[in-house]
């Protein structure tokens, strides 16, 4: 078979050479980039002969699925699956991964990093630490508060594990609600309940026909007054503009490292001038950490699927 990395996993290249050589040795040809295909036009060229691909965090269009005939696998280094054209994949009969887990643990630590950075106060200390001589940036501390976290997946998880440690307590709305997280001490609740008692509501829920908007206005409306809402997952599963209408009134504070489009944000989008937000630039996925292990999987991924054991997919 022919496997192809289309974009590069910002891991030491020895470890990418490592896996190209077992490949090859085993019978394949193994292809990659260390560089961004400019367009289509040069994506398909990248895959038009490859039966597998690898595929990072940028769009994947029908164009491309539709032109490469090849294709009967995408291995996807990501948890997300929304940038890929899912119809053209179906249609296909196209195998789709991912590369779940690889970063719970740098999400997590960013949401506690945003929650922390707004409680005390980060953006408003950069802007008078040579300025103002009266300080009046008075913060507040993690323990005691109560965190309401949406979406009981792996992140979800590693999150409560973390926030326990601060001595927080823990609600928590989902489809599907898991006795070990029961066991951890974590009350699930109804989504109402959770956005009304909460201090904080962290996201941890994909992007997909249910769930966006999932925090519309009529959600947005029943949070506590000057809660902080964290967005580490979506940007589209929140009416950002709404939102931004709630931070510029002092209703509420937030921690977004999402939006609704690819960055950079244009100068006029709601969220960049709103008061009492703390952004990040869509990297609770990005640490070395977290680039070696979807390394370790999306090649696990291939050496399983060429021996016939699929792991990983994403049934659609």
């Amino acid at each position: 078979m022919k496997i192809t990395l289309l974009n590069p996993l910002e891991v030491k290249e020895e470890i990418i050479l490592d896996n190209k050589n077992k490949l090859e040795e085993m019978g394949h040809e193994f292809d990659y980039y260390d560089s961004l295909a400019k367009d289509d036009d040069e994506i398909i060229e990248r895959l038009k002969d490859s039966d597998i691909a690898i595929i990072t965090n940028k769009p994947l269009s029908a164009n491309v699925i539709d032109n490469c005939q090849n294709l009967e696998m995408i291995d996807v280094a990501f948890t997300g699956v929304d940038h890929v054209d899912l119809d053209a994949v179906k249609k296909n009969g196209i195998t789709l991964l991912n590369a779940s887990g690889y970063s719970d643990d740098s999400v997590a630590e960013l949401v506690i990093g945003l929650i922390i950075a707004v409680m005390r106060k980060f953006n408003e200390n950069k802007e008078n630490i040579f300025e103002d001589t009266n300080n009046s940036l008075m913060g507040e501390t993690l323990k005691g508060k109560k965190i309401g976290i949406i979406g009981t997946g792996n992140i979800g998880i590693k999150l409560i594990e973390l926030l326990k440690v601060f001595g927080c307590d823990i609600l928590a709305y989902s489809r599907t609600e898991k006795e070990d997280v029961k066991a951890m001490g974590v009350s699930y609740v109804d989504l109402d309940t959770l956005l009304k008692e909460s201090d904080v509501v962290s996201l941890h829920i994909p992007n997909n026909n249910e769930t966006k908007g999932f925090l519309g206005k009529d959600e947005l409306d029943k949070m506590k007054d000057n809660a902080i809402l964290i967005n580490c997952a979506r940007g589209p599963v929140v009416d950002n503009d709404y939102l931004a209408k709630l931070l510029n009134e002092d209703k509420l504070r937030a921690g977004i490292d999402v939006f609704d489009m690819e960055q950079p944000l244009p100068k006029d989008y709601s969220l960049r001038n709103a008061k009492n937000v703390i952004l990040t630039n869509h990297v609770a996925f990005y640490t070395k950490e977290a680039m070696e292990n979807r390394a370790k999987i999306v090649f696990d991924n291939i050496y399983k699927y060429l021996d016939g054991n699929v792991i990983n997919e994403i049934k659609l």
